[in-house]
């Protein structure tokens, strides 16, 4: 299997890649963005420094000058790549994978991504050669650039006061736990750091929160100690999932509302110039959709992929957005992902609401969601067309696989962009509808791949 992915580049390093992958990698990037500058930062793996070395080897041997920012979470590489007017970068991190995992997430020139579409795929050609470009006549330089100061002061302006809140914070010992306690500092929250330290093993759990038996540790503290809400980043910080006060998940696209409620009802002044637009991704919740509306926004559909979703609301001069994998985009940030920035805002419209995290999400989480079901299937497009055609009644919106939707409840069964997977999400006005159509499709999709989900 390609390391080359829908977003990134990833894989098992010293399996499916390796320090010359790397340094290939590094070699043909600069004519791949055109760049004469890149920044490059990396996480605490274990492979990141070999990664990293062999990297910087490839870029400086092309010409390429440098600006290292070290250790650091992946938002800090796309605010570096912004505001220093790098021409490109480069994040080392396999984000939310176990450890053996590594990967690099490259940028161009205002921290756009590059996708497979948009450029990933030629370096996969280039690299697949086997060759390195002819050796620039000047090798790059490699400059030690400290962005800490002037990250720190962005993140600040989204601060607010948010001493009436008691939160427990899982920082899944990923990179999060390098800035946060500087960029809560003055807010006022009481707040527990857990798993603080970063640690490329990941002894505590898996650095993916996205996953509910990854919370236990954090969803037990809120209990215990009666916290208003958990909060759990993944490893490189680009994503963040929240529990309430019981402990329990909160799916992550019904935070797109609060995040609608922040730049349209506390802060309107906040959005001033830009379109009403408020990105939402396929899976999420028709509630969330309907709550959009009612505050003025103009909820736009979007991919499921944090290049489509930067895209899109770069194009559309949107304002925020979000996805059900709990990554959410600001304006404000380059257009960029950014799981501190999520929390704080967060935060501060719970703040605000002067209730519990379960009543204040309820308005939006009107429905019943099934959640995300995996299905490892040989046939995922084949299968995707049968179940399409058998609810052509519907109303089809394909652009990521295949939404359909009816007056009391809709699914979206779609090919994963990253792994051999079919996922499907349903969601229905009433639990008992929402199971019956959810036991429809599973045994449906199931029938159709010869197997089981």
């Amino acid at each position: 299997m390609s390391i080359f992915k829908s977003y990134d580049i990833r894989g098992i390093f010293g399996r499916e890649w390796d320090g010359g992958v790397a340094r290939r990698i590094g070699a043909h990037l600069p004519a791949l963005l055109d760049a004469r500058k890149v920044i490059v930062g990396r996480d605490a793996r274990l492979s990141s420094e070999e990664v990293h070395r062999e990297l910087l080897r490839g870029l400086t041997e092309s010409g390429c000058d440098v600006w290292d920012i070290g250790l650091c979470d992946t938002p800090a590489v796309y605010f570096s790549t912004a505001h220093f007017e790098a021409e490109g970068s480069v994040m080392i991190t396999a984000s939310h994978n176990p450890p053996e995992y590594n990967g690099l997430k490259v940028s161009r020139r205002r921290a756009v991504p590059v996708g497979y579409d948009t450029g990933l795929a030629e370096l996969e050609k280039r690299v697949a050669s086997g060759a390195l470009p002819p050796r620039a006549a000047r090798s790059g330089a490699v400059t030690v650039l400290d962005m800490r100061p002037d990250y720190i002061s962005h993140l600040a302006k989204f601060r607010s006061d948010l001493s009436s809140l008691k939160a427990i914070i899982d920082c899944s010992n990923g990179m999060v736990g390098l800035f946060l306690p500087d960029v809560l500092r003055g807010t006022g929250l009481r707040y527990s750091l857990m798993f603080e330290q970063p640690d490329g093993r990941f002894p505590n759990h898996a650095p993916n929160p996205l996953v509910e038996s990854n919370l236990a540790a954090v969803k037990e503290r809120v209990r215990r100690e009666k916290a208003d809400l958990g909060i759990c980043f993944d490893g490189d910080a680009d994503r963040v999932m929240f529990v309430d006060e019981s402990g329990a998940f909160i799916s992550p696209d019904l935070l797109i509302g609060f995040l609608g409620t922040h730049y349209f009802s506390l802060h309107p002044e906040r959005r001033a110039g830009s379109s009403p637009v408020v990105t939402y991704d396929v899976r999420s919740s028709r509630g969330v959709v309907e709550y959009l509306e009612k505050l003025g926004a103009r909820p736009t559909i979007c991919k499921v992929g944090h290049s489509f979703a930067k895209k899109l609301l770069r194009d559309t001069d949107g304002i925020t957005g979000g996805e059900l994998a709990g990554h959410y985009y600001f304006r404000e940030n380059f257009y960029c992902d950014s799981g501190m920035i999520a929390a704080l805002l967060i935060m501060e419209v719970l703040a605000a609401a002067h209730r519990p995290f379960s009543r204040a999400v309820a308005e939006i989480g009107r429905y019943c969601f099934s959640g995300e079901i995996n299905f490892e299937v040989p046939n995922g497009p084949q299968i995707l067309a049968r179940v399409r055609d058998d609810y052509k009644d519907g109303a089809l919106t394909d652009l990521d696989g295949i939404r359909i939707d009816f007056p009391d409840w809709w699914f979206n069964l779609r090919v994963s962009n990253t792994e051999p997977l079919l996922r499907l999400v349903v969601e229905a006005r009433t639990p008992g509808e929402m199971q019956a159509r959810k036991q429809e499709l599973v045994g449906r999709i199931t029938a159709y791949a010869g197997g089981g989900p």
